[in-house]
């Protein structure tokens, strides 16, 4: 890796960025990755990731390479670069041979500094042969976490980055991420191949200006409201179904509080207006799937409600860490019913059904996508996923999960994006253009999206149909018609926006009796699904910790002292502490109920049936465990003698 003559990284800061200074540990991964080190950086969400790769893209000579799943990121990212004067590219597999050529050829060329990739494009053996014709001086891994099969979103592809490193043997690697535990640390370390051990930087999980607050209540809408009158301010409400997102942004509008809604489904048109609405603080309250926050640089969030619970302490935090990064005062609110423990534990069973239906899923895919036995290796179709479970009468949670496990397991590629905008070239000069003969309305398109799109001679450009038609006083499908007509002549290439997904065929159909799920893939991921299950219900269901501690000794950080914010810590500067009497008699009572049950027994159970006073119970048991009287199981839950494991 060779830097560019006279250096300046602070220079580049201000420049392309207008900072004075970096966040804390940005300075730290950007220098040890200038000295030619492999890096792994863990910064929270809100850290500032992309700088600690951008500003060493600029500073060396060649191209930067980031592996990234995040389609619609990547996509904000190179144009956000753009408009800074920086020239970025970006490629995924909804992009056509002839878009990958252009920026493949930017790229050997020196006209671009960064080629965002994402890793289903590895999958290709032609595309792997001609990344090696790139001059690449560094590869960064953005959510690396992707590459560990301990990790929460362990995607096969991301495996294939060890061949790229060994096409470059002389850049080294930055990998980041924003929630790691110590196990999957260690296994970004080795599937990356980190020369000498690398370098790791961590910021410490603890967010001082965040107060983590769990609210219970069975009617978890008046909960909610309670909670959003309370607390002022630009807000996110995070459900997990995109239904939900409608009927909870309309009930917070009934109840007088400004509110839109916001999932993946949504056309981009419509994400982005709803976004810059939020943004503008035209809306107060955005209801939400966890599609949305990825890359929204909005640093006066308030409250980050999570209606619904995540499946792991790694999304919580990456989601509840969306509040306050300006460093004012912000809350990050649970509210939770007993029902949710319920729903949390079903969630392992959704995301790993039975093998055998997983096999006949890879059948029926195999028949739907008209695949004969020993065919279909490289082919990539479009896939209807609602009309393909209708026909065969398939449950979606089920189906879903069963086809992103056939992914893992390396049958096939599932590639969910819906968010892939409409796009156009000139495949003409502007000289050509007075020999063409068209129709008024062509025309008046045509016209149009030269004044509009100045850069498409050059490079493609995303094209909205509906705002195009609007200003032209055409319906979408008028316009639509006429740039079909355009490439059709070959002025353009038009490429439509897609709103389907896509399934490419990794290897070709086998008899469903002979797919394999490696047990890295099934038994493993499952079990630590498990834990991380369990890990949540701590959290949220046991009030004897206090739950920033609770987190952080999660993430393998040695806790300093209570955080005194969270409503655990709170509810004690509040009550008076318990007589030695009062606590010796709750220690007898606590160890009988203890003893009574193998499988141990949850703070709640010991206060429902004690009927003791929390901070009582609380104190008791906190005497017995430091006495060894009794023990803490996994779960959560206390027992007399060892645990089972």
């Amino acid at each position: 890796m060779r830097l560019k003559d006279g250096v300046d990284i602070y220079a580049i800061l201000r420049r392309y960025w207008g900072y004075g200074s970096f966040r804390p540990m940005q300075e730290e991964i950007i220098r040890s990755v200038l000295d030619g080190n492999d890096t792994l950086g863990l910064l929270p969400t809100g850290g500032g990731k992309s700088v600690t790769f951008q500003v060493p893209a600029l500073a060396i000579e060649g191209l930067t390479l980031v592996v990234t799943p995040l389609i619609s990121l990547m996509k904000d990212q190179v144009d956000n670069l753009r408009d800074r004067g920086v020239s970025a590219m970006f490629l995924h597999s909804g992009l056509t041979l002839r878009e990958t050529r252009l920026a493949l050829d930017k790229c050997r060329l020196g006209k671009a500094k960064m080629l965002y990739l994402s890793p289903e494009k590895l999958q290709s053996k032609s595309f792997a042969s001609k990344l090696r014709d790139l001059p690449v001086s560094l590869i960064v891994v953005d959510e690396a976490h992707c590459i560990s099969q301990w990790g929460y979103d362990f995607r096969p592809s991301y495996l294939r980055i060890t061949d790229v490193r060994e096409m470059f043997p002389d850049a080294p690697v930055l990998a980041l991420t924003a929630s790691a535990t110590p196990e999957v640390v260690d296994d970004i370390k080795e599937k990356l191949s980190f020369r000498n051990g690398g370098k790791v930087f961590r910021l410490s999980f603890t967010r001082d200006n965040i107060s983590f607050v769990v609210r219970y209540d069975d009617y978890k809408e008046r909960q909610l409201l309670n909670v959003v009158k309370k607390v002022s301010g630009c807000s996110i409400v995070y459900v997990r179904s995109r239904r939900r997102t409608r009927e909870i942004a309309e009930f917070l509008m009934n109840n007088g509080v400004t509110a839109d809604f916001y999932h993946a489904g949504l056309a981009p048109e419509d994400k982005n207006e709803k976004q810059n609405r939020w943004k503008r603080d035209e809306v107060r309250v955005i209801v939400a799937t966890n599609a949305f926050g990825m890359g929204i640089d909005k640093p006066d969030v308030r409250l980050v409600v999570h209606y619904d619970l995540p499946s792991s302490l790694e999304e919580y935090y990456q989601e509840a860490g969306r509040a306050g990064r300006d460093g004012k005062p912000a809350y990050a609110v649970v509210v939770a019913a007993k029902t949710d423990k319920g729903l949390l534990s079903r969630r392992v069973s959704d995301a790993f059904p039975d093998k055998d239906f997983i096999r006949g899923v890879y059948g029926k895919l195999c028949v739907f996508l008209n695949l004969a036995m020993g065919e279909g290796y490289g082919q990539l179709a479009e896939f209807d996923f609602a009309d393909f479970c209708s026909r065969f009468s398939l449950p979606v949670i089920a189906a879903d999960s069963a086809l992103k496990l056939l992914t893992q397991a390396g049958y096939i590629e599932y590639i969910d994006d819906l968010s892939a905008r409409s796009r156009i070239m000139m495949t003409v000069t502007r000289h050509e253009l007075y020999d063409v003969d068209l129709d008024p309305q062509t025309e008046r398109v045509l016209q149009a999206i030269l004044r509009t799109y100045t850069g498409i001679f050059s490079d493609y450009e995303h094209i909205d149909e509906q705002s195009l038609g609007h200003r032209l006083e055409l319906t979408p499908r008028s316009v639509y018609d006429s740039l079909l007509k355009l490439g059709r002549m070959h002025i353009i290439h038009y490429v439509p926006r897609k709103a389907i997904p896509y399934i490419y065929m990794s290897r070709s159909r086998e008899p469903d009796g002979d797919v394999l799920l490696p047990k890295n893939v099934y038994e493993f991921r499952k079990e630590r699904m498990v834990h991380r299950v369990e890990a949540m219900k701590r959290f949220v269901f046991d009030s004897a910790d206090c739950r920033v501690n609770t987190m952080l000794e999660y993430f393998g950080e040695q806790p300093k002292g209570e955080c005194g914010s969270c409503d655990v810590c709170r509810s004690k500067k509040h009550v008076a502490l318990p007589t030695s009497a009062d606590v010796e008699a709750a220690e007898r009572t606590v160890a009988y109920l203890c003893s009574q049950s193998p499988s141990g027994r949850s703070v709640d159970y010991l206060l429902s049936v004690s009927g003791l006073p929390r901070e009582v119970v609380v104190a008791a048991v906190r005497g017995l465990l430091d006495r060894g009287d009794i023990v803490r199981r996994d779960s959560g839950k206390f027992c007399v003698g060892n645990p089972e494991k």
